[in-house]
């Protein structure tokens, strides 16, 4: 089995040590691509056998992820991508050693569910307990969405679909979490202005629909539908979505907070970054890029 573990760091002394314990259960080929960390990472991750790749970070996952595709070796077969703070349940490590045994050569791309841990709560309701993630590919035949925020592997050619799990498990402190949340807003909001003038690229999993199970369905609706509401009101309905139908209330106290936060306030937050660009360009008689640029500190 040749698989590669693609993993992108900055500043994860405190999570990449866990990360790679996990995957070198399944993998000793595993490359860190470090976006100039000032902590220990790089350290630890040289300590556990990872090889370094260091490149400067863009504020954009999606570039980074497709510029470190293209530095492996041409004879990688396989590429399994995570995040330094996810482990791999033992169960999913079974399933993807079995599977790559015995997988069709027709199928390129393999995805497995993904679990969320908020502030040590594993939130379980609310359309958040078993979300599909495109994580396992043949190398050469997936590259990362154009996108500024929430980005998904593209994958040309059939896929299958594992029943196991990767958890997401942040151990830092809600303060960070807030933070982090309030730069992923304002990449949020220049997707939606993309959506809307267009002056970037995109290369959306929307397109492939059903070909890639819920994660092309999503992002379509995400791109056909929800995108075109009113900002602040689409915050709050897709609250109420997640809240009240989606029964995100049966997570308890801090269930309540993890979805009022990730499903209304980081999106208001986003609707709050788009009317912002858009007053300036108003005001300022300014296209939308260099408006991103004034208001966001974001070049696109």
């Amino acid at each position: 089995m040749n698989l590669t573990a693609l993993i992108l760091t900055f500043n994860e002394g405190i999570h990449i040590e866990r990360c790679l314990r996990s995957v070198a259960k399944l993998t000793t080929d595993i490359v860190v691509v470090d976006s100039m960390s000032t902590d220990e990472t790089v350290k630890i991750a040289q300590q556990c056998g990872a090889k370094i790749l260091e490149r400067a970070w863009e504020n954009n996952h999606s570039t980074q992820v497709n510029w470190a595709l293209a530095q492996l070796p041409k004879e990688t077969e396989w590429v399994m991508r995570i995040d330094a703070d996810e482990v791999l349940t033992a169960e999913l490590i079974a399933q993807v050693r079995e599977l790559l045994k015995r997988v069709p050569p027709e199928v390129n791309g393999i995805s497995c569910f993904r679990k969320m841990v908020f502030q040590g709560k594993l939130i379980r309701f609310g359309g958040v307990g078993k979300n599909r993630v495109m994580r396992l590919f043949r190398y050469g035949f997936a590259q990362s969405e154009s996108r500024w925020m929430d980005e998904h592997m593209k994958v040309a050619g059939k896929t299958l679909h594992l029943n196991a799990s990767l958890v997401d498990d942040n151990l830092q402190p809600l303060d960070f979490w807030v933070a982090k949340h309030q730069n992923y807003a304002k990449r949020e909001a220049v997707d939606l202005l993309n959506l809307e003038y267009g002056f970037a690229k995109r290369n959306s999993v929307g397109a492939l629909g059903l070909a890639q199970s819920s994660i092309g369905t999503k992002r379509w609706i995400k791109e056909a539908i929800y995108a075109k509401l009113p900002p602040q009101a689409r915050a709050l309905a897709y609250f109420g979505l997640r809240y009240f139908i989606w029964a995100g209330f049966l997570d308890g106290l801090r269930g309540s907070q993890f979805h009022y936060l990730q499903a209304y306030w980081y999106r208001a937050q986003a609707d709050q970054n788009v009317v912002a660009v858009k007053r300036y360009m108003r005001v300022h008689q300014v296209a939308v890029e260099p408006a991103i640029k004034a208001v966001l500190g974001i070049l696109v």
